[in-house]
């Protein structure tokens, strides 16, 4: 592997061993961060392969489809990643009304970037009312994915993201957005102007230079 990879690898790995902030909704206490993309910093050491780290954990879309986490669903994409669950009545319908904002931003552009929204609810959050949630928000769009399992595969999965959840409302709201082909990975607040969210997801899809 070229020390280029390395290096970008390791930060996807730096981001997802990060503890992200958590569900404002329910969490008021939480400080305040700005409003701002934050790239991560790469560590001094490590590196692990991308599939190995993501996992091929088979999970369920909102069209009761089966796809493998890493290999249907992340591979050579560039995604935004987000959790949800649907009974939350607060942060995630907001956080929700803000993505589609960005897909309406990005036009055209939208059909090469893949949404992500992962369940922290999986008991409750079956394919068919997670469909009903994106029919619910407008949001039903075959870029846009909605993603459930039994609880081990959802803990598996949102553990490699860097989200530990004891209960549904203690998932993150911060946004990760990532160019998964050549390792590249940011964290976004989800409070951040549509605009610039969407700005970010246009550079991750441009060439990366001296590669």
């Amino acid at each position: 592997m070229k020390t280029l990879d390395r290096i970008a690898l390791s930060v996807c790995f730096c981001l997802f061993s990060t503890a992200a902030l958590a569900h404002e909704g329910h969490n008021p206490s939480v400080p305040e961060e700005p409003a701002t993309t934050a790239t991560v910093a790469a560590p001094a050491t490590g590196t692990r392969d991308a599939k190995t780290w993501f996992t091929d954990t088979p999970l369920l879309d909102q069209n009761g489809q089966t796809l493998r986490f890493y290999s249907d669903a992340l591979q050579n994409r560039v995604v935004l990643l987000n959790v949800i669950f649907t009974s939350c009545t607060d942060a995630c319908p907001l956080i929700t009304r803000k993505l589609k904002e960005v897909r309406e931003v990005l036009g055209d552009k939208a059909d090469g970037i893949t949404f992500i929204s992962l369940t922290s609810d999986p008991l409750r959050d079956t394919p068919a009312v997670l469909k009903a949630y994106t029919l619910k928000q407008g949001v039903d769009d075959p870029h846009w994915l909605f993603l459930t399992g039994n609880k081990a595969q959802m803990e598996l999965v949102l553990g490699r993201i860097g989200q530990i959840v004891p209960t549904p409302e203690q998932h993150s709201t911060q946004l990760i957005v990532g160019d998964v082909a050549n390792k590249r990975w940011s964290k976004i607040r989800p409070d951040a102007p549509a605009a610039a969210i969407a700005q970010r997801l246009q550079l991750l899809t441009m060439p990366v230079v001296g590669r």
